[in-house]
């Protein structure tokens, strides 16, 4: 399932090729018709994420909800638009690491197609399809026709004269009214690229330290809080040194604290890079070779029965809800 730092990038892409913009709206599958009726030929005003759910607002106070759920993918295809953020100081493209060191040279894609910093930066007429990390195929058009032919289930499709933007497999993709998107968000716990970060702190502290549920469950509870998915559930626990199953309720309120502080930091990477970089103070080189390949990137995530990186002990992986939990049992004893 896309983790918040994707959607947020999503709702970047959507806020710099489509917001301003009139937009021609279709429903290549056929199972949004007419709310892509309702939207077509509307001008595309402003674009938020809050946690796993992205909104883009349409004139007439009218609000296209998705959620892309465990399988759900947007594809850009046509002249897309850099962020202007990720030019380095010195004009030049590059990436920097968590020490603040300017990686200058080409930006670093792993070899499981994730996105760098700029890898659906500069313009250009290609396809790239944005999902969980980000990650980007080879769906160039064959014939270079423009707009593409939809490739696959396209529940919708967002067109500008020069950038397409495809919906696949989402769980939700619905219209609402200002009042009804009012609600949904409602329902979030806190976003630390939204809401005031000592606020939010607050909410999820308050929340996290009344109840008996386990701590591993309630990082996954969009409710208590939004965007956290299952790789950085793990990393997060395991950058606490924290048991997966204590109570919330028993997990001290500093460490709490911590973890919501932790959270504001890493979704801000991850916004960054493109990429779910859970490993802290690494020179460059050890940076780039992370950046390449996830083994190198996480501390405990999809690491069953390998060492753990900094006792020895294999890494454990369980069942918890039916999602999968990786932790190490001694660290986090």
């Amino acid at each position: 399932m896309p983790e918040g730092h994707s959607v947020h990038r999503i709702a970047r892409q959507f806020d710099r090729n489509f917001v301003g913009r009139r937009v021609a709206a279709s429903s290549p599958q056929g199972r949004f018709a007419d709310g892509a009726a309702m939207i077509d030929g509307r001008l595309a005003t402003s674009v938020r994420a809050v946690g796993k759910q992205m909104f883009l607002e349409f004139d007439d106070d009218i609000w296209l909800r998705v959620h892309l759920g465990m399988y759900g993918a947007w594809d850009f295809a046509g002249e897309i638009v850099a962020d202007p953020t990720i030019a380095s100081a010195n004009g030049r493209m590059g990436q920097t690491n968590q020490r603040g060191t300017i990686l200058d040279g080409p930006p670093v894609m792993d070899d499981a197609g994730e996105n760098s910093l700029t890898s659906i930066g500069a313009p250009r007429r290609t396809r790239v399809s944005v999902r969980m990390s980000e990650q980007t195929k080879g769906l160039a058009s064959d014939d270079g026709e423009w707009p593409p032919v939809p490739v696959g289930q396209v529940r919708l499709r967002l067109l500008t004269d020069i950038t397409c933007a495809d919906l696949r497999g989402p769980t939700a993709c619905a219209l609402q009214t200002p009042d009804e998107v009012l609600a949904t968000i409602a329902k979030l716990g806190p976003d630390p690229l939204v809401d005031d970060p000592a606020e939010g702190e607050e909410r999820f502290t308050s929340v996290v330290r009344r109840k008996p549920t386990s701590i591993a469950l309630l990082l996954m509870d969009q409710s208590v809080v939004s965007g956290i998915g299952n790789v950085y559930r793990a990393e997060m626990l395991y950058r606490a040194r924290l048991n997966p199953h204590t109570p919330g309720r028993d997990v001290p309120e500093e460490i709490v604290r911590e973890l919501w502080r932790d959270w504001t930091r890493l979704l801000s990477i991850g916004v960054e890079t493109g990429q779910m970089m859970t490993m802290d103070d690494l020179e460059p080189d050890a940076w780039r070779a992370a950046m390449a390949s996830r083994d190198d990137r996480h501390w405990v995530y999809h690491r069953t029965g390998l060492p753990c990186r900094v006792c020895g002990t294999a890494i454990v992986m369980e069942e918890l809800a039916t999602r999968k939990l990786y932790w190490c049992p001694s660290c986090q004893a």
